[in-house]
């Protein structure tokens, strides 16, 4: 696995109140921003707001802190091929598989492992973000 973070993404309460509250702090929503979550570009790392409860589900973990601690990292690859070579890179370092590569909802493809202290993290291949030639993520503006 390559050392990057793609995304980071908080489970939130009020979707609508976190919104607002970053828009208040002058942060500029990506186009590719949508009713149910909120992108915004970080320099070489995009930050997402999505519903906790949604989140959780997303991941296929409880929402309530047990199985998903309210935030995902996300390390994002070029090909479905290379989300399964990196979940089983991430097993085989002593990671655990949470949810295996499969077709997302929204269109790409994604699986989940966790680290050894339970962090999740979403291996994404998004057809609709796709990487730079230095492998960075960036959002339409």
């Amino acid at each position: 696995m390559k050392q990057r973070i793609s995304f980071i993404t908080l489970g939130v309460t009020d979707l609508a109140r976190s919104r607002a509250f970053y828009q208040a702090l002058g942060w500029k929503e990506s186009s590719g921003s949508q009713a149910e979550i909120a992108f915004f570009q970080m320099g070489s790392v995009a930050f997402a707001l999505f519903k906790r409860e949604s989140l959780a589900e997303d991941a296929k973990v409880a929402a309530d802190g047990s199985g998903f601690s309210g935030f995902t990292l996300a390390h994002n690859v070029v090909s479905e091929g290379e989300v399964e070579a990196t979940l089983l890179e991430a097993v085989n370092a002593g990671g655990r598989l949470v949810l295996p590569g499969e077709i997302a909802p929204w269109g790409g493809f994604r699986g989940y492992f966790a680290d050894p202290d339970g962090f999740l993290w979403e291996v994404c291949f998004n057809p609709f973000f796709p990487l730079d030639e230095n492998g960075l993520i960036q959002l339409p503006i």
